[in-house]
């Protein structure tokens, strides 16, 4: 069996910046044991496969250890993927996913992903996540992520995390959110994942389930502008819409190869 496989990085729109993620169209799923050594293979933070079956498209997403619920990044490179290399000619797909409907619209080389609301609560910083970061956080707010929250920008760039404090809280498939207001967008934010082969990932979808409402309760506006600080970096636009939120960016194909499953 010939597979297709395209490397495309989400939430960027020049070479070797954003996130990475692996698209595989199938034409029936295989086994989740196979799809997970595929992911393994890929190491990349997520592999997204996904079929076309009774008139519906439907995603799945793997990283290099377990499927995921939700990812963002993947979503937006299975879209550009459709959209872009295989001619999808609406303006919008619709993917049935773990997480239910997930919409991607196309709009001037943007994709924008509506997305379920993550509101997060106050929370007590667990003692074990305190012991990884080199910076204490202001105040700790939980959804199915931690969100930690600083007081500038200065300090995401300068938080270290040591992974054999962190890789000892087991979140599911949940991470950490540190973040903070920008100094030239509304909020910066980076995200780590424990247990993870992929500590800290470059541009993360899914955390903007929660840092968008967070942010715009707390900057009092419904449209906002996000950078996320890893090493590769990225931007996002984010819109609060309630239970649901739009999240927005570009994307780059990076290569395409053809791999064989006897």
């Amino acid at each position: 069996m010939k597979l297709d496989l395209y490397r495309i990085d989400s939430f960027v729109s020049t070479e070797f910046k954003g996130n990475p993620a692996c698209v595989i169209p199938l034409n029936n799923w295989l086994p989740d044991n196979i799809l997970l050594e595929i992911a393994k293979r890929n190491a990349v933070a997520e592999t997204a496969f996904f079929i076309y079956h009774n008139n519906k498209y439907h995603l799945r997403w793997f990283t290099p250890e377990i499927e995921m619920d939700l990812c963002g990044h993947a979503t937006l490179a299975a879209a550009h993927c459709l959209k872009f290399i295989l001619g999808f000619e609406k303006e919008k797909v619709v993917f049935n996913t773990l997480s239910g409907e997930l919409i991607v619209s196309f709009d001037k080389g943007y994709y924008s992903m509506n997305l379920p609301s993550r509101v997060p609560v106050k929370s007590k910083l667990p003692e074990i996540i305190a012991k990884s970061l080199n910076i204490v956080p202001m105040e700790t707010y939980k959804s199915r992520d931690y969100l930690l929250l600083y007081k500038n920008e200065n300090q995401i760039r300068n938080i270290k995390v040591k992974k054999e404090f962190l890789d000892q809280i087991n979140l599911g498939c949940g991470g950490v959110i540190v973040t903070s207001k920008g100094k030239n967008c509304d909020f910066v934010s980076r995200y780590f994942t424990p247990q993870s082969s992929i500590l800290e990932d470059p541009v993360t979808g899914s955390s903007h389930c929660t840092l968008t409402p967070f942010w715009s309760k707390r900057l009092n506006k419904k449209s906002l502008s996000a950078d996320q600080l890893s090493k590769r970096g990225g931007s996002l636009k984010c819109l609060d819409k309630g239970n649901r939120v739009i999240v927005s960016g570009q994307a780059k194909t990076f290569s395409k190869t053809t791999f064989v499953l006897k």
